[in-house]
């Protein structure tokens, strides 16, 4: 499966005579490309509403892009996935820079986690966390310190000749 997108996916129940301006139905569905969108959309609008995709039309379809795709931000998502023993509800919090990557992480994690596959996972909601107080699991809190450091141990120095009498000692 290729990198998911976020689209925008608007349709409606085809026009008839006793409604002729029918309700719009709006969702936001990460998928690869836009036959699955269109695909997960119809799939989704069954369920919720009496529309099938032989008895409505897709209005409209756009890819929705991240407003700053270079700053890290934290995402919560509330997930519904179907297990070998039954239905769960789940939020889960990333730390990434788009909500498609928050996503995709949580695609990945959840199949190596809870062998979850594509289809068995339904994603709810995807929220930007602003506020740290908002932020809820622990492996995220971690990372919001503002003097956050990684150490390096174990650097090498440059060394110029090939062969040494002395091993290099790498501990600072």
């Amino acid at each position: 499966m290729g990198r998911l997108q976020e689209y925008q996916v608007i349709g409606r129940h085809l026009p008839t005579d006793t409604n002729p301006t029918p309700k719009l139905y709006r969702m936001r569905i990460f998928a690869p490309n836009t036959v699955v969108a269109k695909s997960r959309f119809w799939y989704f609008l069954q369920k919720l509403r009496k529309v099938k995709k032989s008895t409505g039309e897709i209005v409209s379809l756009n890819v929705i892009h991240e407003k700053r795709p270079l700053k890290v931000k934290n995402f919560g998502i509330w997930i519904r996935y179907d297990s070998r023993s039954g239905t769960h509800n789940m939020y889960k919090e990333y730390r990434e820079l788009s909500r498609t990557d928050a996503v995709e992480a949580l695609y990945q994690d959840m199949a190596a986690r809870h062998r979850a596959r594509f289809r068995s996972v339904h994603i709810l909601k995807v929220v930007e966390l602003t506020s740290t107080d908002d932020v809820k699991r622990p492996y995220i809190k971690q990372l919001i310190s503002k003097n956050l450091k990684f150490p390096l141990p174990h650097r090498t120095t440059a060394s110029k000749k090939l062969y040494s009498a002395s091993r290099p000692s790498t501990f600072a």
